[in-house]
């Protein structure tokens, strides 16, 4: 038996030698270590078939364990096998242990992906965000917006679009939150100019910030949350700044609006408009302030209160003449016929 054993173990030389002549004493000794660990297992509980001596079982079950004698083409790169494989099947365990490996690994590969994006990806994104933020209109910050969209194309091809959001909202959140602080310090005086800056420098940041972050609001915020990054962006200034600050605001506007000039014309514009762009509602509390910046505040005009426009505008104007706006020289003016 062992010399028939030895006889097989020569593998001859293909014509790629592949397989050297004869084969090694290591290569004899790892097979018959494999032979003898099959023949002295116990037998695997396979029924016999009818007719079937346990010795034909016994030589496809070493066969089996053997894995067959394989050999490799070296041209073709293809595997070919001499013996099929055994009736018996896998046991279970096996194949719950071959799928907690694919679990496991598909784990920590998720949770390098995350280290990777902690690491690497959003401190860069950080601190472009914070340049973004801080820049006034008129200044010119270099930055360069080809990396950060590369970084956010990588983000969201990675899947990591939800992470990314959700850092991206808590930036902006912290960063507003330290804006209205700077306002519940600023005088009276200085309130309404303050507010236009801090609106006006948030606007400019969004049309740097949302366009390199395109990929993040088509691939998922549009796709999976039904929203735009704009908007949930100008949501945020009003929930964490304007919101907070409309109460002390309004009555300093409607006294700007009540004495001409006290307030730069373009500032209480910037303002007001802003207000009503973050919340239309808001337009409510001060309908005589919002309908001189915005058309079509107020109701349609109708027919019967016509004398009223008439005598709204009649004291407009002498409010305006006993302000020092005269109404202009008058000699010019054609007399009436009824004169």
């Amino acid at each position: 038996m062992e010399a028939m054993e030895d006889d097989s173990l020569d593998l001859k030389d293909d014509h790629n030698h592949n397989y050297c002549a004869s084969s090694s004493s290591k290569v004899r000794t790892y097979l018959r270590s494999q032979l003898s660990g099959v023949t002295t297992a116990p037998q695997p509980a396979c029924p016999l078939a009818p007719g079937e001596e346990p010795g034909s079982r016994r030589g496809k079950l070493l066969s089996g364990s053997t894995g067959g004698s394989k050999f490799m083409d070296s041209d073709s790169g293809s595997e070919s096998s001499e013996v099929s494989e055994t009736d018996c099947t896998a046991p279970p365990a096996a194949a719950e242990g071959k799928f907690t490996l694919d679990s496991t690994s598909k784990f920590l590969l998720n949770a390098m992906a995350v280290e990777d994006y902690r690491k690497n990806h959003w401190p860069n994104l950080e601190k472009a965000i914070d340049r973004l933020l801080i820049q006034n209109p008129t200044d010119h910050i270099s930055v360069s917006y080809a990396q950060i969209y590369s970084y956010v194309y990588k983000c969201v091809c990675q899947q990591h679009s939800e992470l990314l959001y959700n850092d991206l909202i808590l930036k902006i959140t912290n960063h507003l939150l330290q804006v209205s602080t700077h306002l519940q310090a600023s005088p009276p005086e200085d309130f309404i100019e303050n507010f236009n800056v801090a609106l006006t420098q948030y606007t400019a940041s969004l049309q740097c910030i949302v366009p390199v972050f395109m990929y993040l609001n088509k691939f998922y915020i549009e796709s999976k949350l039904n929203r735009d990054l704009r908007e949930d962006l100008m949501k945020l200034f009003a929930d964490n700044v304007a919101e907070i600050h409309v109460n002390t605001l309004m009555p300093l506007l409607i006294k700007a609006h009540s004495m001409p000039f006290q307030v730069q014309p373009s500032t209480m514009a910037s303002v007001v408009k802003g207000l009503y762009s973050l919340r239309p509602d808001w337009a409510k509390l001060a309908p005589a302030l919002f309908s001189g910046f915005i058309p079509q505040i107020n109701p349609p005009a109708v027919e019967s209160l016509l004398p009223d426009y008439a005598a709204h505008d009649q004291k407009l104007q002498m409010e305006l003449s006993m302000n020092g706006f005269p109404r202009g020289d008058q000699s010019r003016k054609r007399a009436s016929d009824d004169s």
